[in-house]
């Protein structure tokens, strides 16, 4: 019960930060102001992650883990009952940068606590079902938030998040066993783990690899209905197919790593480059679709691995590492959509799968140094 409750968290988390794209129209309609100023509260989230994560990672370092769980849940619930009841943009923003704050700390503890009586050769399996939440919140989460939104309002879509997240809050209470208050460090002393070379590079890897991929996901629906020629209504079914597979790819890239971890992140980057370079050149819709299932599933299955490396490399400060490699994932999902947003204004919507491909290519070099620097030590 403890990776089911863990499960549920950030499932309710995840999908707070995923639906927004969903029920954009509708808030921005709302709330009168433009879509570009409604898509800055996605942006908004994305910083509070990106800076909020790390900082408050080492200000809580050493405090016992299912207390901070609590309030950092708490914290959620608040947020995202303040989104539900914002009476303008100003506090709706306010609001989003609240809850991104605690999200990145929240998904660390949750990581730390779910392996720390895990085994060795059992790790990456581990991260991967409490990942698993975040698959759900993409595939169910978000979809079901959107129509909650279209049936009943934005504001229901944020009450039934804030219910799922207290829902979360009370199952940790009852499942999560406590442990013994850590010994109080230093923020600075925490810090001081990123000396590591090998750590640097693994959260590198993270940043650069995941580029090409989150590139096509972020204008893949601008993709389908255009190079692909898709219908628009296919659009859905779509997301849901890439959704499926990158669940799929989670649970099994989980058990992959645990068996053979460099291997597995060089053969599975290795295949997405592949794989966007012949969603470049395919003839047909079906063949499309089967390829956007592959790469979902192969895409999605390196992340369980990249969090498992972090936190076999860097022992010492395990939370703050995955806090700042949640980090580095949002900054690599924010680059890529400025650098695909600059690819579709030049060269145009196909070369997005190419230089997609160039990234991923890049991030299999940084990745193949991990053997260069292991085979040294």
């Amino acid at each position: 019960m403890k990776l089911t409750a863990l499960l549920v968290c950030v499932f309710g988390v995840t999908t707070g930060e995923f639906v927004v794209t969903g029920i954009l129209p509708a808030m921005a309609d709302d709330l009168r102001v433009s879509i570009p100023a409604a898509g800055l509260l996605v942006t908004a989230y994305a910083l509070g992650m990106i800076v909020g994560g790390p900082l408050l990672t080492a200000i809580t370092a050493g405090r016992p883990r299912k207390p901070l769980m609590l309030a950092l849940l708490g914290v959620a619930v608040a947020g995202n009952l303040l989104s539900t009841i914002a009476p303008g943009y100003g506090v709706l923003f306010a609001a989003r940068i609240l809850t991104a704050s605690v999200t990145s700390t929240f998904f660390a503890n949750a990581i730390v606590i779910a392996t720390r009586s895990a085994p060795p050769d059992k790790k990456a399996s581990t991260v991967a079902k409490v990942a698993f939440g975040m698959n759900l919140a993409m595939i169910l989460g978000a979809p079901l938030g959107t129509w909650i939104g279209e049936a009943f309002g934005w504001r229901t879509t944020f009450a039934a998040i804030t219910a799922c997240c207290a829902t979360g809050l009370v199952l940790v209470a009852r499942f999560v066993p406590g442990d013994q208050p850590g010994v109080r460090v230093r923020a600075l002393h925490e810090f001081a783990v990123f000396r590591d070379r090998n750590l640097q590079l693994a959260i590198a890897i993270t940043a650069v690899a995941n580029i090409g991929l989150l590139m096509v996901f972020t204008y893949l629906a601008p993709l389908l209905t255009g190079p692909a020629e898709f219908a628009v209504t296919a659009v859905a079914p779509m997301l849901l197919v890439y959704g499926v597979g990158a669940t799929i790819g989670n649970l099994v890239g989980g058990r992959l790593a645990d068996r053979a971890l460099l291997p597995s992140q060089l053969t599975a980057l290795a295949l997405v480059v592949v794989l966007l370079v012949a969603l470049r050149l395919s003839p047909t819709t079906i063949l499309t679709g089967l390829l956007v299932f592959a790469i979902g599933a192969v895409g999605f299955s390196v992340i369980p691995g990249m969090q498992a490396r972090v936190l076999t490399t860097a022992a010492a400060a395990p939370t703050l590492a995955i806090a700042v490699n949640a980090s580095a994932y949002q900054v690599a999902a924010a680059f890529a959509g400025w650098l695909g947003g600059r690819v579709i204004a030049g060269p145009g919507l196909p070369a997005v799968y190419l230089v997609a491909a160039a990234a991923t290519l890049l991030g299999l070099g940084l990745t193949a140094l991990t053997r260069d620097r292991s085979a040294r030590r």
